[in-house]
Protein backbone atom coordinates (compact mmCIF):
# COMPACT_ATOMS: atom_id res chain seq x y z
CA UNK A 1 0.00 0.00 0.00
CA UNK A 2 2.77 2.30 0.88
CA UNK A 3 4.27 1.46 -2.18
CA UNK A 4 1.76 2.70 -3.90
CA UNK A 5 1.09 6.35 -2.44
CA UNK A 6 4.41 7.10 -3.16
CA UNK A 7 3.83 6.41 -6.65
CA UNK A 8 0.65 8.41 -6.72
CA UNK A 9 2.34 11.35 -4.81
CA UNK A 10 5.40 11.21 -7.62
CA UNK A 11 3.15 11.47 -10.30
CA UNK A 12 0.98 13.99 -8.39
CA UNK A 13 4.38 16.36 -7.71
CA UNK A 14 5.73 15.21 -11.44
CA UNK A 15 2.44 16.35 -13.24
CA UNK A 16 2.36 19.51 -10.48
CA UNK A 17 5.95 20.37 -12.08
CA UNK A 18 4.53 20.18 -15.28
CA UNK A 19 1.87 21.92 -15.01
CA UNK A 20 3.15 24.67 -13.25
CA UNK A 21 6.94 25.08 -15.24
CA UNK A 22 8.78 24.63 -12.36
CA UNK A 23 12.02 24.01 -12.51
CA UNK A 24 12.88 20.71 -13.98
CA UNK A 25 15.37 19.35 -11.81
CA UNK A 26 12.63 19.05 -9.04
CA UNK A 27 11.56 15.70 -11.30
CA UNK A 28 14.66 13.81 -10.84
CA UNK A 29 15.08 14.34 -6.91
CA UNK A 30 11.35 13.21 -7.05
CA UNK A 31 12.37 10.33 -8.91
CA UNK A 32 15.74 9.20 -7.35
CA UNK A 33 14.24 10.21 -3.60
CA UNK A 34 11.14 9.29 -4.23
CA UNK A 35 9.45 10.02 -0.21
CA UNK A 36 11.99 12.52 0.54
CA UNK A 37 11.90 14.12 -2.87
CA UNK A 38 7.65 14.31 -2.72
CA UNK A 39 7.74 15.20 0.82
CA UNK A 40 10.48 18.35 0.12
CA UNK A 41 8.66 19.50 -3.28
CA UNK A 42 5.29 19.05 -1.24
CA UNK A 43 6.09 21.43 1.66
CA UNK A 44 8.39 24.15 -0.48
CA UNK A 45 6.07 24.27 -3.72
CA UNK A 46 2.62 22.97 -2.59
CA UNK A 47 1.30 22.79 0.49
CA UNK A 48 -1.05 25.69 2.50
CA UNK A 49 -3.65 24.65 4.32
CA UNK A 50 -5.95 26.35 1.94
CA UNK A 51 -4.50 23.62 -0.57
CA UNK A 52 -5.27 20.31 1.21
CA UNK A 53 -8.45 19.94 -0.09
CA UNK A 54 -7.35 20.39 -3.75
CA UNK A 55 -4.39 18.28 -3.44
CA UNK A 56 -6.22 15.55 -1.99
CA UNK A 57 -8.77 15.54 -4.74
CA UNK A 58 -6.10 15.91 -7.60
CA UNK A 59 -4.62 12.87 -6.38
CA UNK A 60 -7.59 11.22 -6.12
CA UNK A 61 -8.04 12.01 -9.70
CA UNK A 62 -4.36 10.91 -10.62
CA UNK A 63 -4.73 7.34 -9.35
CA UNK A 64 -8.50 6.99 -10.89
CA UNK A 65 -9.08 9.66 -13.79
CA UNK A 66 -12.33 8.50 -14.36
CA UNK A 67 -13.92 8.70 -10.81
CA UNK A 68 -15.07 12.08 -10.84
CA UNK A 69 -16.97 11.22 -14.49
CA UNK A 70 -18.66 8.07 -13.36
CA UNK A 71 -19.25 10.41 -10.11
CA UNK A 72 -21.13 12.89 -11.53
CA UNK A 73 -23.10 10.37 -14.19
CA UNK A 74 -24.68 8.92 -11.08
CA UNK A 75 -25.40 12.15 -9.93
CA UNK A 76 -26.99 13.77 -13.74
CA UNK A 77 -29.11 9.68 -13.89
CA UNK A 78 -30.34 10.79 -10.02
CA UNK A 79 -31.05 14.08 -11.14
CA UNK A 80 -31.36 15.25 -14.79
CA UNK A 81 -30.54 19.30 -14.56
CA UNK A 82 -28.68 21.56 -16.34
CA UNK A 83 -26.22 22.60 -13.51
CA UNK A 84 -25.52 18.51 -13.16
CA UNK A 85 -25.11 18.49 -16.94
CA UNK A 86 -22.70 21.07 -17.32
CA UNK A 87 -20.55 19.55 -14.40
CA UNK A 88 -20.55 16.77 -16.28
CA UNK A 89 -19.21 18.27 -19.66
CA UNK A 90 -16.83 20.14 -17.72
CA UNK A 91 -15.34 17.28 -16.08
CA UNK A 92 -14.90 15.22 -19.82
CA UNK A 93 -13.56 18.46 -20.91
CA UNK A 94 -11.23 18.44 -18.10
CA UNK A 95 -10.37 14.85 -18.82
CA UNK A 96 -9.77 15.80 -22.57
CA UNK A 97 -13.16 14.03 -23.56
CA UNK A 98 -13.75 16.78 -25.91
CA UNK A 99 -16.12 14.76 -27.80
CA UNK A 100 -18.84 14.00 -24.62
CA UNK A 101 -18.05 17.56 -23.12
CA UNK A 102 -19.92 19.17 -26.43
CA UNK A 103 -22.40 16.26 -26.38
CA UNK A 104 -23.37 17.39 -23.08
CA UNK A 105 -22.52 21.12 -23.36
CA UNK A 106 -25.49 20.94 -26.50
CA UNK A 107 -28.33 19.07 -24.73
CA UNK A 108 -27.63 21.42 -21.64
CA UNK A 109 -28.27 24.62 -24.11
CA UNK A 110 -30.95 22.96 -25.16
CA UNK A 111 -33.04 24.38 -22.60
CA UNK A 112 -33.75 27.58 -21.70
CA UNK A 113 -30.28 28.60 -21.43
CA UNK A 114 -29.15 29.16 -24.83
CA UNK A 115 -27.02 32.02 -24.42
CA UNK A 116 -25.36 30.95 -21.59
CA UNK A 117 -21.93 32.10 -21.77
CA UNK A 118 -19.82 30.05 -19.45
CA UNK A 119 -21.11 27.03 -21.37
CA UNK A 120 -20.28 28.05 -24.66
CA UNK A 121 -16.95 29.47 -24.05
CA UNK A 122 -15.89 25.90 -22.71
CA UNK A 123 -17.82 24.31 -25.59
CA UNK A 124 -15.95 26.45 -27.81
CA UNK A 125 -13.02 25.46 -26.35
CA UNK A 126 -13.73 21.94 -27.05
CA UNK A 127 -14.30 22.39 -30.26
CA UNK A 128 -11.01 24.42 -30.81
CA UNK A 129 -9.32 20.90 -29.48
CA UNK A 130 -10.78 18.56 -31.34
CA UNK A 131 -9.74 21.05 -34.47
CA UNK A 132 -13.57 21.78 -35.50
CA UNK A 133 -12.77 25.18 -36.54
CA UNK A 134 -16.26 26.01 -38.24
CA UNK A 135 -17.77 25.02 -35.17
CA UNK A 136 -15.95 27.60 -32.96
CA UNK A 137 -16.66 29.93 -35.08
CA UNK A 138 -20.57 29.09 -35.22
CA UNK A 139 -20.82 28.81 -31.60
CA UNK A 140 -19.23 32.40 -30.57
CA UNK A 141 -21.30 34.54 -32.83
CA UNK A 142 -24.03 34.25 -29.90
CA UNK A 143 -21.89 35.20 -27.90
CA UNK A 144 -19.84 38.22 -29.51
CA UNK A 145 -21.67 40.62 -27.96
CA UNK A 146 -21.29 39.66 -24.12
CA UNK A 147 -19.41 41.59 -22.49
CA UNK A 148 -16.92 39.07 -21.23
CA UNK A 149 -15.73 37.96 -24.74
CA UNK A 150 -13.80 41.10 -25.71
CA UNK A 151 -10.23 40.33 -24.65
CA UNK A 152 -11.19 36.49 -23.48
CA UNK A 153 -9.43 33.71 -24.45
CA UNK A 154 -12.53 33.27 -26.36
CA UNK A 155 -12.09 35.78 -28.51
CA UNK A 156 -8.38 34.39 -28.83
CA UNK A 157 -9.18 30.90 -30.20
CA UNK A 158 -12.05 32.26 -32.21
CA UNK A 159 -9.06 34.61 -34.27
CA UNK A 160 -7.05 30.97 -34.35
CA UNK A 161 -10.12 29.75 -35.97
CA UNK A 162 -10.48 32.34 -38.52
CA UNK A 163 -7.00 32.01 -39.30
CA UNK A 164 -7.50 28.13 -40.18
CA UNK A 165 -10.48 29.07 -41.81
CA UNK A 166 -8.34 31.75 -44.28
CA UNK A 167 -10.31 34.92 -42.77
CA UNK A 168 -6.44 36.57 -41.81
CA UNK A 169 -8.06 39.77 -41.56
CA UNK A 170 -10.29 38.83 -39.14
CA UNK A 171 -8.15 36.35 -37.60
CA UNK A 172 -6.08 39.17 -36.97
CA UNK A 173 -8.25 41.85 -35.72
CA UNK A 174 -9.74 39.15 -33.02
CA UNK A 175 -5.88 38.04 -32.23
CA UNK A 176 -5.07 41.69 -31.62
CA UNK A 177 -7.60 42.00 -28.53
CA UNK A 178 -5.41 39.26 -26.80
CA UNK A 179 -2.04 42.18 -26.59
CA UNK A 180 -2.80 42.91 -23.30
CA UNK A 181 0.04 44.10 -21.22
CA UNK A 182 1.05 41.70 -18.14
CA UNK A 183 -1.36 39.41 -19.31
CA UNK A 184 -2.06 36.70 -21.48
CA UNK A 185 1.70 36.01 -22.29
CA UNK A 186 1.55 32.68 -24.13
CA UNK A 187 -1.66 33.97 -25.86
CA UNK A 188 0.61 36.96 -26.96
CA UNK A 189 3.48 35.02 -27.87
CA UNK A 190 0.86 33.12 -31.13
CA UNK A 191 -0.11 36.32 -31.68
CA UNK A 192 3.54 37.28 -32.81
CA UNK A 193 4.06 34.66 -34.69
CA UNK A 194 1.05 35.08 -36.27
CA UNK A 195 2.01 38.08 -37.59
CA UNK A 196 5.46 36.97 -38.84
CA UNK A 197 3.40 34.76 -40.79
CA UNK A 198 1.77 37.54 -42.45
CA UNK A 199 5.50 39.27 -43.00
CA UNK A 200 4.09 41.81 -40.43
CA UNK A 201 7.68 41.93 -38.54
CA UNK A 202 7.96 45.07 -37.63
CA UNK A 203 4.18 44.29 -35.33
CA UNK A 204 5.49 40.91 -34.25
CA UNK A 205 8.37 42.48 -33.11
CA UNK A 206 7.03 45.33 -30.74
CA UNK A 207 4.74 42.38 -29.15
CA UNK A 208 7.70 40.36 -28.50
CA UNK A 209 9.53 43.26 -27.71
CA UNK A 210 6.97 43.97 -25.35
CA UNK A 211 6.79 40.63 -23.23
CA UNK A 212 10.20 40.53 -22.73
CA UNK A 213 10.37 44.14 -21.02
CA UNK A 214 7.02 43.22 -18.74
CA UNK A 215 8.76 40.08 -17.90
CA UNK A 216 11.79 42.24 -16.52
CA UNK A 217 8.72 43.05 -13.43
CA UNK A 218 7.04 39.60 -12.88
CA UNK A 219 6.52 38.23 -10.04
CA UNK A 220 9.02 34.69 -9.32
CA UNK A 221 5.62 32.87 -9.62
CA UNK A 222 5.01 34.57 -12.97
CA UNK A 223 8.80 34.07 -13.80
CA UNK A 224 8.50 30.33 -12.85
CA UNK A 225 5.21 29.80 -14.50
CA UNK A 226 5.91 31.41 -17.86
CA UNK A 227 9.83 30.57 -18.03
CA UNK A 228 9.51 28.52 -21.52
CA UNK A 229 7.56 31.63 -23.32
CA UNK A 230 10.11 34.32 -21.93
CA UNK A 231 12.98 32.15 -23.18
CA UNK A 232 11.04 31.44 -26.78
CA UNK A 233 10.57 35.44 -26.70
CA UNK A 234 13.98 36.10 -26.35
CA UNK A 235 15.37 34.28 -28.96
CA UNK A 236 12.73 35.16 -31.34
CA UNK A 237 13.67 38.94 -30.70
CA UNK A 238 17.47 37.59 -31.76
CA UNK A 239 16.49 36.42 -34.94
CA UNK A 240 14.49 39.61 -35.63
Amino acid sequence: MLYYLIIALQGFCIYHVIKYRNQYYWIFLILFLPAIGCLIYLVTQVYNKRDAEKITSELTHIINPTKKINDLEKQLEFSDTYQNRVNLADAYLELGDNQNAINHYKEALEGNFQNDFYVIKNMVEAFYNIEDYKGVIQYVEPIRAHKEFLKSRTQFIYGLALEKEGKLEEAEANLKSIDVRFSFYDERLVYAKFLLSQNKTEKAKAVLESIASEAQHMTKTNKRLYRQTIVEVEKMIETL
